[in-house]
């Protein structure tokens, strides 16, 4: 575990870049089961995999990471979605791959408070991907899964500092929790030396991650529908963490509301409904 921060990105970069990443244990008991429904019935696809592990941002990480890093050897294009990757991987290679995968449960059984951060992150993640399918779907878009999953990931880096270095993460944590209006670039530069936004993107280009996807999760492209989408997603999904009446959230959803309807071409009031019926 990490516990005091790395001197450079730099640093930072090559201690995740072959990091272990720990799943859920939903996904742990899942991969059990449909192992051996493979071996006894040999009836297990690409889809049905995904359809059972695809609600696990870090699962979806490490198998996106695995096959990205093949196909940059054999010098073809990574698959976008998790589907793709698994399908271009194949079921056999994809089991082998993925044996005695680790829980986060057990990675983080000495941090119970790191384990629960974690697990609200994750959280957020599943409704920014929520939000982002629901925005993709409704602007007709034809890569809506793809920005679904964008949304799912896009604060993976901060996942990974819950699992690899969880006194720091539960310190921005609770810096931030004590003030809300400070600002997580500031506060995770301050702890850590650098922004987790730079070492998501500089991870993702060197596990060479599908180009869609890095662009789609690129904060420097804002303005870009797709781009907007899973950005809007994600901002809501983070100021609404703590429950829509909580002080913070009151204050930002008026220009969340106002940014969705623009992205929608809907009212504010129609805006408004379309985002509350996430958790309705």
């Amino acid at each position: 575990m990490i516990d005091q921060a790395l001197p450079t990105l730099h640093d930072w970069i090559t201690v995740f870049t072959h990091a272990a990443i720990p799943v859920l244990p939903d996904s742990v008991a899942e991969l059990a089961e449909l192992r051996a429904m493979e071996d006894a019935r040999g009836n297990v696809d690409a889809h049905m995999l995904s359809q059972n592990l695809g609600g696990d941002p870090l699962m979806t990480l490490k198998v996106l990471r695995q096959v990205s890093q093949e196909c940059h050897r054999r010098h073809i294009t990574s698959p976008e979605t998790l589907t793709s990757a698994i399908l271009m991987q194949g079921i056999g290679p994809f089991f082998r791959f993925n044996e005695n995968v680790p829980s986060v449960i057990d990675w983080l059984a000495d941090y119970p408070e790191a384990l629960s951060g974690l697990l609200k992150v994750i959280k957020r993640a599943r409704r920014a991907a929520h939000l982002a399918v629901t925005f993709a779907s409704h602007r007709q878009d034809e890569d809506a899964d793809m920005l679904q999953e964008a949304a799912l990931l896009h604060d993976f880096a901060e996942m990974l500092l819950w699992c690899h270095a969880p006194l720091l993460a539960l310190t921005i944590a609770q810096r931030q929790k004590a003030d809300h209006t400070l600002r997580s670039a500031d506060v995770q530069k301050d702890v850590l030396g650098i922004e987790l936004t730079d070492l998501a993107h500089a991870l993702m280009a060197a596990w060479q991650l599908p180009e869609l996807l890095i662009d789609n999760t690129n904060n420097r492209q804002a303005e870009h529908p797709r781009v907007k989408t899973v950005l809007l997603a994600v901002r809501i999904a983070r100021h609404t963490q703590y429950g829509w009446d909580d002080p913070h959230a009151q204050a930002a959803l008026p220009d969340d509301i106002a940014d969705v309807a623009q992205l929608l071409t809907l009212s504010d009031e129609s805006a408004k409904r379309k985002i509350m019926e996430i958790d309705s």
